[in-house]
């Protein structure tokens, strides 16, 4: 089983290029669904959170809101919540690579929106990034419910910045001329994936992958034969 790695910083169509490959038949591990399911009615992190920030989870499970107005801004506050939520989010994903892996699945997404920042990559035969340039990314983003000009910049200090990104990633799919362009390139993408020698299953001895990389300089990346889609 190959495992293919999509990330791309908010606003750039992840969600959409993830949705894309289910309909080309790859299953796709959506990190940011496995955090709602945590913090929703009767999710495992659930009493940890409450332990760490009192006030913040009621009958519907956390409230985003609530919690967000105590993490966010503050790096000590966030690292409290990410070491929670983190080795939950771990086992989700290998449960689902697992699966997969049994049902003798060829491609395995892993939609995960920190793969570089979070080391993931390092256990992806192939990584693709989505992209679109800076305005487009503001106005998708801006168009969202409760966003700010605030809040995008606090997420965006969080991710890896895009130029760095596209140095880091296998493929780069430019998101912003239309559905179709995106929809040949992802199937180009799983079909590069699948020729490639399983590398990253099954996972050889564990390993402590770093918390997150500097967002500048990046150094130690393994060499990558770069396509840009």
């Amino acid at each position: 089983m190959r495992i293919l790695g999509l990330t791309g910083s908010i606003g750039m169509g992840k969600s959409t290029a993830a949705a894309m490959l289910r309909r080309l038949g790859a299953p796709v591990y959506d990190a940011d669904r496995a955090v709602h399911r945590l913090m929703g009615p009767g999710g495992a992190a659930l009493a940890a959170i409450e332990a760490e920030f009192p006030g913040v989870v009621g009958r519907h499970g956390v409230d985003r809101q609530a919690l967000g107005a105590q993490v966010f801004g503050d790096r000590a506050a966030l690292k409290r919540l990410e070491a929670i939520l983190h080795p939950l989010v771990a086992a989700a994903r290998d449960d689902f690579l697992k699966r997969c892996a049994r049902r003798g699945t060829p491609v395995a997404v892993l939609d995960v929106p920190l793969l570089f920042e979070t080391g993931l990559d390092q256990r992806c035969d192939l990584t693709l990034l989505v992209t679109a340039p800076p305005a487009i990314q503001r106005f998708r983003v801006l168009k969202r419910p409760g966003m700010s000009e605030e809040k995008l910049a606090g997420v965006l200090a969080q991710q890896i910045p895009d130029p760095v990104k596209r140095r880091l990633a296998d493929v780069v799919i430019p998101t912003g001329l239309g559905r179709r362009p995106v929809l040949r390139a992802l199937r180009r993408a799983l079909t590069l994936a699948g020729a490639r020698p399983a590398r990253c299953w099954p996972p050889g001895p564990p390993r402590v992958y770093p918390p997150a990389r500097p967002p500048f300089g990046l150094k130690g990346g393994r060499s990558r034969s770069k396509r840009d889609a």
